[in-house]
């Protein structure tokens, strides 16, 4: 990145992150009240390839994953945290990101439509609150790229958060399913 723009960046307000964070809590609320209010169908859809909804949803937000470790290893490229050089970086960690969101579509609209959001139970509570944590925060950053002035901590602190998000829905989903259905697709 061109240390002007990085000077610029570090030197503005973090007001202008109030809008972008005001939209991102919207959409966390959002879903969190629609995943209550929503009368859980069962069962949504399925992607071919897999046995079930279960193993889909494990094998997606397991692939998501890798695509956020994707993620964090080129945005260190990028800001020289990691001194690399590596001319396509830019383009791995958009395409590493529009890959890993896409992933988590059939798993979110799985869980929402078919499961709901249930705080009954402490992992799936855990997961209901970082699956709606994760949208929030992923808007908010999507809504922060294109701003001017944004200071330079923002996006590795946005970035840090969808990524820890990720983890815990990996944590309270796909590893839960591993270790107590075990590996299937």
């Amino acid at each position: 990145m061109d240390d002007s723009v990085y000077d610029i960046r570090r030197r503005s307000s973090g007001l202008v992150l109030l809008l972008p964070l005001a939209w991102g809590s919207l959409v966390a609320v959002v879903l969190g009240v629609y995943g209550e209010i929503h009368r859980p169908a069962g069962y949504a859809a399925g992607l071919a390839g897999f046995s079930g909804a279960l193993p889909m949803k494990a094998w997606l937000t397991t692939g998501a994953l890798v695509l956020a470790a994707v993620q964090i290893f080129s945005a260190l490229v990028m800001w020289g945290r990691i001194p690399l050089d590596i001319p396509w970086v830019a383009g791995l960690h958009r395409w590493s990101g529009r890959l890993a969101f896409l992933l988590t579509l059939p798993v979110a609209f799985h869980c929402l439509y078919a499961l709901g959001a249930r705080y009954d139970e402490p992992r799936v509570m855990i997961h209901s609150i970082a699956g709606c944590f994760f949208y929030g925060v992923f808007t908010t950053k999507m809504l922060s790229l294109p701003r001017r002035r944004i200071p330079a901590w923002a996006f590795p602190v946005l970035g840090g958060l969808a990524f820890a998000a990720l983890v815990g829905l990996w944590l309270t989903s796909s590893l839960w399913f591993f270790t107590t259905i075990g590996v299937k697709f």
